[in-house]
This record gives structure tokens, sequence and C-alpha cells, in this order.
């Protein structure tokens, strides 16, 4: 497929999504999660740009950034360029560490870029982690503890301008926005976040995860692999868009048993 033009934001504000190459995970343990977030703190020192939320996931990262002195194509390199130098040498390994191409879309204006900053806090919820105020990886506690203490991202205090000029009415505010459901249909966002796992994918995905554990399609009907089983449904459930019933096909089971991992009820 042809690669097209980025577009080029009025605002200077860009939604970016960093995915690991091969779509393997880029963040091994915690230590590596702290250095990428000191790496975007140190890489936008002297107004080089704007950090108004971010969210680390295992295998890719959203940020939400606005251009001050430096472009946006400057700051994804300068970033990447350094934490996979630092990977790297961490795990003796050599190659491309991102994809090659980054994800991005413009934010127009202040609805929109709200929007997806909840979308982004709430990343470790939607993949049933944890409660995003218990996720330290995200930039959401620096929202939450604004008044409590120096935070490392002063300029998120312009977002919560937006809610109200008195900082502790536009944190409850915030809290409430943050906490409503999305109905917005986030059409470029849609595009970022689907394509995990698809219909081009999905068979070499789950002819891979099988091999890693030594087993066949028709194993996973074994009460012996139950485990196996359950945790193949957690990802293609996670990761795509499929419903269950074609989850079930995919996998060769019924759909009692997707139903239960994924907590549905029964009709």
């Amino acid at each position: 497929m042809p690669r097209y033009p980025r577009k080029y934001s009025k605002t200077g504000i860009y939604h970016i999504m960093l995915r690991g190459n091969e779509r393997k995970d880029i963040f091994i343990d915690k230590q590596d999660k702290k250095k990428f977030i000191k790496t975007v703190i140190q890489k936008k020192a002297d107004e080089a740009f704007k950090l108004y939320a971010y969210c680390i996931m295992d295998n890719h990262v959203h940020l939400v950034i606005k251009e001050q002195k430096e472009p946006i194509p400057r700051i994804v390199k300068k970033i990447t360029t350094s934490f996979a130098y630092y990977f790297n040498n961490k795990y003796k390994r050599v190659g491309h560490l991102f994809q090659d191409r980054y994800k991005s879309e413009t934010i127009e204006d202040e609805p929109y870029l709200l929007s997806v900053i909840r979308y982004i806090h709430n990343n470790p919820e939607k993949a049933e982690i944890t409660k995003k105020e218990k996720y330290k990886w995200s930039s959401y506690p620096n929202y939450i503890e604004i008044l409590r203490k120096t935070i490392e991202l002063p300029e998120i205090k312009e977002i919560l301008e937006i809610f109200s000029l008195d900082t502790k009415k536009a944190l409850k505010e915030f809290i409430n926005y943050s906490n409503k459901h999305e109905e917005k249909n986030f059409l470029e966002m849609k595009k970022i976040i689907e394509s995990e796992i698809n219909e081009e994918n999905v068979e070499e995905y789950i002819d891979e995860y099988l091999k890693s554990r030594s087993l066949k399609k028709e194993n996973l009907k074994k009460r012996e692999n139950v485990e196996e089983r359950e945790n193949l449904v957690q990802q293609l459930l996670r990761k795509s868009n499929f419903s269950r019933r074609k989850i079930a096909i995919l996998i060769g089971v019924n759909r009692e048993a997707v139903r239960k991992v994924s907590k549905e009820p029964s009709p």
C-alpha cells in the first residue's frame, strides 16, 4: 500500500501512537516504562514541545503532543532513537525497536482534544488491566494529584483551564468527564486501534500462539488446555474488534466458552 503524506495540525497538537516493530513488546519491565517517561520529559526540555497526555502499554504508547520549537517528526525521532538505544543496549539486541512509520492524527479543537485525552487515559481499563487511577504509566495521576504535589507536566494546567480557571473546580469536572462513556465515533482513532489483530493477520496470530505452546487448534477444546484457551480468547477480545461469535469460529470452540471469558451475560 502507498504511504500517504501526513496531515499537519493548524493547532500544532497531535495524537501520536508508537508501536513495537512486528507488534512485539517494547517495555519488558517497570524500569523500561520509567525510562521512556524520563526520555520524553528530557526531550521536551527547553520548550521543544508540550506533553498533554500519555499512556504506556506493553507494546505501544499513546502521546498527545503540542509542537513548540520543534516539528512533530523531529520530536518523535528524538524520543524513539534515544529509547531504542537504551533498550537495545540493555537487552543486547540490534535492529529496529519501533515500527518504521508512527501513527498520528491531528487535533484541531478543544472538544476533540479532551476526548482523545479521555480515550488515552482509559486504555488500562479498556484492556482490563486496572483502574486508570491506579495505573502508574499514564499521565492521569499527574492530573488528579495536581492539588497535592508538584507535577512533572505543568502544561496540563492548560487542559484543566478548559473546564475552569479555578483548579479545584476544574479537577472535579475533569475527573467527572474522564469517567463518562465516550460516545463519539473517532474515525481516525478507530483506524489506530482496530488493526492490531484483523482479518489479514488473525490466522497468523492464532497459529503463532498455538505454536508457542505446542498446541493444535483442536486441542483448545480439551479441559487440560482451558488456561491456554481462555488466555487466547482474552487476547482476541482485547486486541481486535471481532464479535464473540467470530472468535469462537476462529479458534474452533463454542460461543459459550468465549462468553465465559468475556463475562457476557447468558442470553
